[in-house]
């Protein structure tokens, strides 16, 4: 028999951090990470202390601090900490609660890095800009800034659709609307995870809204010059081919002025 327990959380990233792996198993994370540390290093970073903001599930925190960097992983979800926290093992990572708008450091970083769009979850300009400004303070001279964002294309094409999986123990149904004026991207989410300390395999439904901001290549390149940034390149979705209006994910490599 099953039997479904509501557990009704509007916050982003609770009831999803227990499944969140699940769901996005497909998810070139050593693809990213390889991208990423030949970038690193194509700019004469190494090792040394890197920032992960927005680090989520600390997927590539790990990968990250297994290719020698030493880590410091910066999000707001005290669930999603939990999973990295279990990830980390005898690793040398740093995981730190913190809003991505108003963070604070013990130090400068030799390079922050930000994936996943978790920059489009900064719905206001202005909290974007200072973002940046952050990165900029806390960034050695000379010290680069790997991010992506996806941009308006990626959210025209998911529209206002209904989504869903599932898999043995878990499901997920997503409900999105995209407001092309505004550029928000919303989808309610509902949750479905099996409790597997019971014996009558009953789920537990929570639902969670997420709210995203879509911004052409044209306003972030306009920002990363307003806080101090040079533009050494821009790729589509962790390749070597340069990004355009066209693509989905775009991965920005900026370097400190």
């Amino acid at each position: 028999m099953n039997i479904f327990k509501k557990n009704k959380d509007k916050k982003a990233y609770t009831g999803l951090a227990g499944v969140y792996d699940e769901f996005m198993r497909e998810v070139p994370y050593d693809r990213w990470s390889s991208f990423i540390t030949v970038r690193l290093k194509k700019y004469g970073i190494d090792g040394g202390l890197v920032c992960d903001l927005g680090c989520g599930s600390g997927a590539l925190t790990t990968m990250l601090s297994d290719a020698g960097y030493d880590m410091t992983g910066i999000d707001s979800s005290e669930e999603m900490l939990d999973q990295a926290a279990k990830k980390k093992g005898s690793r040398d990572i740093l995981y730190l609660e913190q809003d991505m708008t108003e963070f604070e450091l013990y130090g400068t970083m030799r390079a922050f890095v930000s994936t996943c769009d978790a920059l489009n979850y900064i719905t206001d300009k202005k909290k974007l800009r200072h973002i940046f400004e952050l990165v900029h303070n806390y960034l050695d001279p000379d010290g680069i800034f790997i991010f992506d964002m996806h941009t308006p294309a990626y959210y025209r094409k998911l529209g206002d659709r209904v989504f869903g999986d599932t898999t043995e123990d878990a499901g997920y149904i997503w409900d999105n609307t995209y407001n092309r004026a505004t550029g928000i991207n919303e989808y309610a989410l509902t949750l479905f995870k099996k409790q597997a300390e019971r014996a009558d395999e009953s789920y537990v439904r929570s639902e969670e809204t997420h709210v995203e901001r879509a911004y052409s290549i044209g306003y972030i390149k306009h920002i990363i010059k307003k806080t101090g940034f040079d533009i050494l390149e821009v790729k589509s979705d962790y390749t070597d081919k340069n990004a355009g209006i066209r693509s989905d994910r775009v991965v920005y490599i900026i370097i400190k002025r």
